[in-house]
C-alpha cells in the first residue's frame, strides 16, 4: 500500500478557504436587496441564475457539484462585470421517494424488530423482494432497476442505506416518519453547498418545497389559479399521479399505452355476489404486454386484499382496487369526472372460485401499477 503524502499544502488552502468564507459571512457578500430605483431596476445591470432543485432523500453528492460549477462560474463573471447578481437556491423535498424510503424503514422495522436483524444472505433476497414491491414505484416496460434501487448501491435495505451515511440506530427511528427528512437533509445541503464557496445569493432566499413551507405553497397555488384563469391549463383526464406527470413532462414522453385485462364474470356467480344475478361482472387487471396474453393460464388474486365493485359509464360492473378505479374514473370509465359509484366491497378470498372468459379493453396511463 502506497503511504499516503504529506498534506500541509492542502490543509494551507483549506485554511484560506475558510477565512475567506468566513469574511464572506460576516460581510454578508451575496446578499442582494431589491432596486429601489428604476436605474437600478434596468435589465441590463441584473443577472439571474437558478439550478433545479436538488432532491433532498440524502446528501448532496459530486454530480451535483459538477453542474453547480456551471452556474458558479458565471454568476462569478457577471459580479465581476458589476451587474446586481440574483442566485437563489431551493431544496426539494416534495414527491414520493421520501415518503417511500420513510414507508420502507417502517415496513423493515415491523418485519424485523428495531434496530432490525435482518436474515441472513440465502432469505435476503426473497425477502427484500417483498418490500422493495410495495414501496417503489417501477416502470416494468424499462429496466429490471428503478432509479432508487439503482441509487442505493449494494445496500438492499432501507435501514443499510441509512447506517452507510454515518447515522446511528437511535437516530434512523427518527427516518420511519417523512417528516423527518425535511428538517436533517436541509441544513446539510447548505452547509455542504456555502463550503464549496456557492455564490448564492443570498441564503435568505432559501426555501424547501411541500406545504410545510406555506410561502412556497401558496406560489405554486397562485400559479395554477392563474394559468387557470388565463384558460392555459384545465383539469383533464388522469395519466397518472402528479409525480409521475411531473418528470413525464420534463423529458417530453406522452402517455404510455396500458392494455387493461376484462375477464368477464360467467355465472353462477359465487354466494356473496348473488345479488349481482343477470349483470355483465369483470375481473379487471392492467398489462403492458397484451400480447402474452394468449398464453395465459392463471390469474392470481390477493385473498387478503380489499378490493371494490363500481359501475362504469357503459352500465358494467368492475372489480379493481379503490384507486385503480380511481384512476381509470378520470379517463371516462365512469358517468361523473373523479367519481366511482362503488356498488359493492369485498375481500379478493371472494373471487377465488370465479370463473372468468377474456376480454381486452385499451386505456392510457403514466408508468405505475393499476
Amino acid at each position: 500500500m502506497t503511504e499516503r503524502k504529506g498534506t500541509a499544502k492542502l490543509d494551507f488552502l483549506r485554511k484560506i478557504e475558510e477565512e475567506v468564507q468566513q469574511k464572506w459571512e460576516q460581510e454578508k457578500m451575496f446578499e442582494i436587496d431589491a432596486p429601489t430605483t428604476s436605474e437600478e431596476n434596468t435589465n441590463k445591470n441584473k443577472y439571474f441564475i437558478t439550478f433545479p432543485y436538488p432532491y433532498m432523500n440524502g446528501r448532496l453528492h459530486l454530480g451535483h457539484t459538477f453542474c453547480l460549477s456551471k452556474c458558479e462560474f458565471a454568476i462569478g463573471y457577471q459580479r465581476l462585470k458589476g451587474k446586481q447578481c440574483l442566485f437563489p437556491f431551493g431544496l426539494h423535498c416534495t414527491g414520493m421517494p421520501i415518503k417511500a424510503c420513510a414507508d420502507k424503514l417502517k415496513r423493515e422495522m415491523e418485519l424485523y424488530g428495531n434496530p432490525p436483524q435482518f436474515p441472513e444472505e440465502d432469505e435476503e433476497e426473497e425477502e427484500q423482494k417483498k418490500i422493495t414491491d410495495e414501496v417503489i414505484i417501477k416502470d416494468k416496460s424499462k429496466g429490471k432497476k428503478s432509479k432508487a434501487v439503482a441509487k442505493s448501491g449494494s445496500s438492499k435495505f432501507q435501514w443499510d442505506i441509512m447506517k452507510s451515511l454515518g447515522l446511528r440506530d437511535e437516530e434512523i427511528v427518527r427516518f420511519a416518519e417523512a417528516e423527518h427528512w425535511l428538517d436533517y437533509f436541509p441544513p446539510l445541503a447548505v452547509e455542504d453547498l456555502k463550503k464549496m464557496g456557492l455564490k448564492v445569493a443570498d441564503w435568505r432566499r432559501s426555501f424547501i418545497t411541500t406545504d410545510v413551507n406555506p410561502f412556497y405553497d401558496s406560489f405554486v397555488r397562485w400559479q395554477y389559479i392563474t394559468l387557470k384563469e388565463r384558460k392555459k391549463i384545465k383539469f383533464g383526464k388522469r395519466y397518472g399521479n402528479n409525480i409521475e406527470m411531473h418528470f413525464y413532462i420534463l423529458i417530453n414522453i406522452g402517455p404510455q399505452e396500458y392494455t387493461l385485462i376484462k375477464m368477464k364474470i360467467v355465472e353462477p356467480y359465487p354466494a356473496k355476489l348473488s345479488g349481482l344475478k343477470g349483470k355483465n361482472v369483470f375481473l379487471v387487471a392492467a398489462t403492458l404486454r397484451p400480447e402474452t396474453m394468449f398464453g395465459q393460464t392463471n390469474c392470481w388474486i390477493r385473498p387478503d386484499m380489499r378490493y371494490i365493485i363500481f359501475e362504469t359509464a357503459n352500465g358494467e360492473l368492475f372489480i379493481s382496487t379503490q384507486r385503480s378505479a380511481r384512476n381509470m374514473s378520470y379517463q371516462g370509465f365512469t358517468k361523473e369526472n373523479g367519481v366511482v359509484p362503488v356498488i359493492m366491497n369485498i375481500m379478493g378470498q371472494v373471487c377465488v372460485f370465479i370463473h372468468p372468459m377474456f376480454v381486452y379493453l385499451f386505456i392510457h396511463s403514466f408508468g405505475g401499477e393499476m
